[in-house]
């Protein structure tokens, strides 16, 4: 990855000293973001790697204020921190453009390859066996049931692959989404399993 910017470290200190260690959406999702999005970014040219991992690192920094959409707050607190700290106004842009767009649920299109990236980055993090266990790690924190977190798997998780910008973001959704198909037929399996034997009684 080379040597980090200035910036960067700027950052990641920040990030470092305020972030939730929630594994949902804290620190730990945050740096496996930054690590999905800079290993994307290997397979393109021409991707400031720099906006990228300052994007991934700021994405989810208003995911626990109760904002509306946390992606536009996010964007918002992301300026303010840049301005104060004199990054490059061209470049603040291109952050929160990433910032604002990385969500699933924002309904904003990225334009930029940055942004395309870390919302590829974001969405993979979601997936696979890592998806799973945030998935019911957040059920359990909201007291969710199994049968709607099966639900929430199905209206969101299973349909993320369908929403990916980047070929390999797209290839690796692909591979992720087998292993929570796999899962949820095993689990709907031991559900209804458990139904037949309490009729049998």
């Amino acid at each position: 990855m080379g040597v980090k910017s200035r910036y960067v470290r700027i950052i990641e200190d920040l990030i470092h000293a305020i972030a939730s260690p929630d594994p949902i959406h804290g620190l730990p999702h945050i740096e496996r973001v930054r690590r999905l999005a800079l290993w994307i970014a290997r397979h393109y040219t021409n991707v400031d790697l720099e906006v990228l991992e300052i994007a991934s690192l700021l994405h989810d920094i208003a995911r626990n204020t109760n904002d509306e959409c946390h992606a536009v707050k996010s964007a918002e607190i992301a300026r303010t921190l840049l301005e104060a700290i004199g990054y490059p106004k061209d470049k603040i842009e291109k952050v929160v453009e990433a910032i604002e767009a990385h969500s699933f649920s924002s309904g904003k299109a990225p334009r930029s390859l940055e942004a395309k990236i870390l919302s590829d980055a974001d969405k993979l993090d979601a997936l696979g066996a890592i998806g799973i266990a945030r998935v019911f790690m957040y059920s359990g924190a909201i007291g969710r049931s199994l049968e709607d977190s099966i639900e929430h798997f199905r209206i969101k998780i299973l349909r993320l692959p369908k929403f990916m910008y980047t070929d390999i973001g797209r290839k690796e959704a692909l591979r992720r989404v087998k292993i929570v198909e796999k899962f949820i037929k095993s689990l709907e399996d031991e559900l209804r399993w458990l139904e037949e034997v309490s009729r049998v009684e």
